[in-house]
């Protein structure tokens, strides 16, 4: 049973980019249907264990979850302009980055000599990784210009991964726990950006609703990783989740017919290879 929580995050998170993409419809409706689904996700989860938490621990994860849309927004807009291929390994890579550094400046990760070593040596890897993977051979024309600016909106919406992924090691409780307060801060996250945009109108689109299925895939990933942790550890848990990166990636290339030049496929395999080989050594130190 080990080996299926180990494995369900991979395939869970390999598969939701070019999952969602299959699906179709505009991010709004992707991003919608993503809440809800793991709005809906969450009330299982309750009816499993019940809801114990505090109020300050739920507002906390709620807004985690809030922070949580802001990133996805971001990469869903981006699998639209540059591709599930290209997307993926650079946000993965910043997140792996912005992790690490909020891991020790923050939470004071990394404590001897050899743990800082090993770690920003696991970083320059992620780098090295990151910028293989976008690189690209025509940079002087209209969809390559676009793709820099996707990618600078990458840089920019990975934050809010990081406060995701930062605010639940401040608080007293975390896993299963916090699912549903994150999936309500989802949910009217989600609102307040569908109000702002003057958007409601997408909630009764057939595609939000069918993009529900992006929601369910993503709780099933994340939840599993929740126990693949507690049977694995976690430093065995978050490498091998790290492999999803490579099934997503190459998902876009086989499945939605992304196209690359042979030295950018190239480069793509490499620097995936380097990023997963950055995350084991970040996770060593």
């Amino acid at each position: 049973m080990t080996i299926i929580w180990l494995l369900l995050p991979v395939l869970g998170w390999g598969v939701l980019p070019f999952a969602i993409q299959l699906v179709g419809g505009t991010t709004k409706n992707q991003i919608f249907g993503t809440a809800v689904g793991t709005l809906i996700a969450s009330f299982f989860v309750i009816a499993v264990q019940g809801l114990d938490i505090s109020v300050s621990n739920f507002l906390l994860a709620a807004l985690a979850g809030a922070f949580w849309i802001a990133g996805q927004l971001g990469q869903y807009q981006a699998y639209k302009n540059i591709g599930v291929s290209r997307t993926m390994p650079v946000t993965s890579g910043l997140q792996l980055i912005g992790t690490s550094l909020i891991g020790v400046l923050i939470f004071g990760e990394w404590s001897t000599t050899t743990a800082r070593t090993l770690g920003f040596i696991g970083i320059a890897m992620l780098i090295i990784g990151v910028f293989l993977t976008s690189y690209t051979e025509n940079k002087n024309n209209d969809p390559e210009r676009k793709a820099t600016q996707s990618y600078v909106i990458l840089v920019l919406t990975t934050i809010g991964y990081l406060v995701y992924n930062t605010i639940p090691k401040a608080m007293s409780t975390s896993g299963l726990a916090i699912f549903f307060p994150e999936s309500v801060g989802m949910v009217v996250a989600v609102l307040a950006y569908l109000a702002v945009t003057r958007s409601l109108g997408v909630i009764k689109e057939a595609k939000s609703w069918q993009n529900i299925l992006a929601g369910l895939i993503f709780s099933v990933a994340a939840i599993s990783y929740i126990f693949s942790v507690r049977y694995n550890g976690v430093n065995t848990a978050f490498v091998v989740g790290q492999v999803s990166v490579v099934l997503s990636t190459l998902g876009g290339l086989i499945f939605l017919k992304e196209h690359k030049t042979t030295r950018e496929l190239i480069l793509t395999i490499l620097g995936l290879a380097i990023i997963v080989g950055g995350a084991v050594v970040t996770t060593v130190g």
